[in-house]
């Protein structure tokens, strides 16, 4: 299998827009739909750079520096043009365009014998999720063309080129509430939810990047899609936190008691002195020193982010769900290095400055006045501000000195990983009518939200939820009778950043909400997800004020001379951007 697929990796990544064989001589066997699904997933590497851009300047933690040209300031600044390069949606469409084409040549495959039942219902429902994500980008992000028309194409046959796209007899044009509906409808009808099995020959290495979490997670992908859809249906709730709760307890019945407890967990540091736990901690005895903040590739919550890169490294597994990888062999080139390194970069965004308030205005356990998640997520390099989550593979964390070639610029691509999970769950289930719960995730875990003040050592009938399915979680660990159970050590979020528990005022729910809005601020900030939470919220609230508070808040401290208008433009629900063909 390895001599089949690898020879083809060169070619099945670096495809131009029109280069495609006739369907005989690409998809005569189960390889050579390997090559097909690889060839997706290297167009979608292509859209790394505007995803990034799009969900993260657009909204308030990222800012332009001053060598950004006149394109990527008018996303910060809400003022986009249609002649803007970065809202080109034609890159989604050429993904798409490759998705339609892939699954209709899988349906011949299959009518014709050439992959069994099993290889093309992985393989189609993998192609299939892709292209939903694709939509699911394209609808929070664009909503009305410039003749006027609401939505966006929604193209499912195999069309030749991006020129038929243009079109208009060829689609449909569905508003966002539609394209949701699709998109559901087209996931709940996959023939499969479930990763590739791991005998799979897509279960491999290419060039010597493991490929097991290459690939889109589908639950997670449903969990957003109901996420979104219940500011329309609110039963979606529960859909939502179902399927989140598939991948938080994908392990649960799987491996010994390590792994149980410690995949997609959100675990603090039970034992300081390891080191080695994905949490921010101090080396044992010196928790007042602020030089012993375990800082490197292997120790501590920024580890996740430099580990794991080729070999095997189960604590990257722990957290990571969906990342992907550049390589040196492979077009396309990592975009991130020359996106935000001011080393060999072209330093274009930076952090702004309320995501670094946001830091700053945190207190930890040990009394450091700082979140030091923040400083693990940018640097000041040569009295710069720099992100620095994708640019640990290229940079020395603390020199930061390159240690790699700048023309290899490999590294990640980062997706999903447990942390999103658990705050999209948290959000569900807070709206689902159990904020106690999300005010568990947001803060310090299950056990301790769910022991009561001056409880007895007898653990039996605490530190567990005792909610009906998808809520039901117990972290019980005592002793007399002994209990040990696989949630124990789920710190939460503040509680696994070394943070204490934010009071609860006012309104419950709407309360605890906000917590989680603001934590993801402070865990998942340059991660591709805040416009997204941003606006989600903004959209369930009826209320536009809630995203374009935050903007204009960062237009101002940035100095930026429009921040009045813009707020004015999002706050009358004046969220998207213009599409047009290129």
């Amino acid at each position: 299998m390895g001599a089949l697929l690898l020879p083809s990796c060169k070619k099945v990544f670096d495809v131009t827009t029109e280069s495609t064989l006739a369907g005989e001589q690409t998809y005569r066997n189960v390889y050579d739909a390997d090559a097909a699904v690889l060839g997706v997933y290297g167009k979608l590497l292509k859209l790394a750079r505007p995803y990034v851009l799009l969900n993260e300047l657009r909204a308030d933690l990222m800012s332009p520096t001053a060598n950004a040209d006149l394109y990527l300031q008018q996303l910060s600044n809400q003022n986009v043009t249609v002649d803007n390069p970065y809202i080109d949606p034609a890159p989604f469409y050429e993904v798409i365009l490759n998705c339609n084409d892939v699954m209709k040549n899988f349906d011949i495959m299959l009518a014709e014998k050439k992959m069994k039942q099993d290889e093309y219902n992985e393989r189609y429902a993998d192609v299939a999720s892709v292209r939903t994500w694709v939509y699911l980008q394209l609808g929070i992000h664009f909503s009305k063309d410039t003749k006027g028309i609401i939505g966006i194409p929604y193209v499912t046959d195999p069309l030749a080129t991006i020129q038929d796209v243009k079109d208009e007899t060829k689609y449909r044009w569905l508003p966002f509430q539609q394209l949701l509906a699709e998109l559901i409808k087209t996931m709940e009808s996959l023939p499969t939810l479930e990763m590739y099995n791991s005998a799979a020959s897509l279960m491999t290495t290419v060039d010597q990047y493991r490929t097991e979490k290459f690939f889109i997670m589908k639950k997670v992908l449903l969990g957003d899609l109901y996420l979104w859809n219940a500011a329309y249906d609110p039963s979606s709730y529960n859909k939502a936190a179902t399927a989140y709760r598939q991948i938080i307890s994908y392990y649960d019945d799987k491996g010994n008691d390590n792994t149980k407890k410690n995949y997609y967990k959100l675990i603090g540091a039970p034992d300081p002195a390891s080191g080695n736990q994905l949490a921010v901690q101090y080396v044992r005895y010196r928790e007042s020193d602020i030089n012993a903040l375990y800082d490197s590739n292997t120790e501590g919550w920024r580890s996740m982010f430099s580990r794991g890169k080729i070999s095997y490294d189960q604590q990257f597994d722990w957290e990571w769900i969906w990342h992907m990888s550049f390589s040196s062999s492979f077009e396309p080139k990592n975009p991130f290095i020359d996106l935000f390194s001011n080393i060999n970069g072209s330093y274009l965004v930076k952090p702004s400055q309320q995501a670094m308030d946001n830091w700053n205005s945190q207190t930890q356990y040990n009394g450091f006045p700082f979140d030091a998640r923040g400083n693990f997520t940018y640097r000041t390099i040569a009295g710069q501000p720099v992100i620095m989550k994708y640019l640990y593979y290229y940079m020395d964390g603390k020199t930061f000195v390159p240690t790699i070639n700048t023309n290899t610029r490999t590294g990640e691509w980062w997706l999903y990983r447990a942390a999103s999970v658990w705050q999209h769950f948290g959000e569900a289930a807070n709206r689902d009518g159990y904020p106690k719960l999300g005010y568990a995730i947001v803060n310090q875990g299950i056990k301790t939200t769910y022991t009561p003040p001056n409880a007895s050592s007898n653990v039996t009938n605490i530190q567990q939820t005792f909610l009906p399915a998808p809520y039901d979680f117990d972290a019980r660990s005592g002793d007399n009778p002994q209990f040990r159970a696989i949630y124990r050590d789920m710190a939460g979020l503040r509680g696994r950043a070394s943070l204490p528990s934010r009071p609860l005022v006012g309104d419950s729910t709407i309360a605890v909400e906000d917590m989680l809005t603001d934590e993801s601020a402070l865990e998942l900030a340059y991660e591709g997800q805040r416009w997204s939470d941003l606006l989600r919220v903004s959209i369930r609230r009826h209320d536009p004020t809630y995203i374009a508070a935050r903007v204009g808040a960062k237009l101002r401290k940035d100095g930026a001379g429009n921040a009045a208008a813009a707020e004015a433009k999002l706050t009358a629900g004046e969220f998207y951007l213009p599409f047009k063909w290129k």
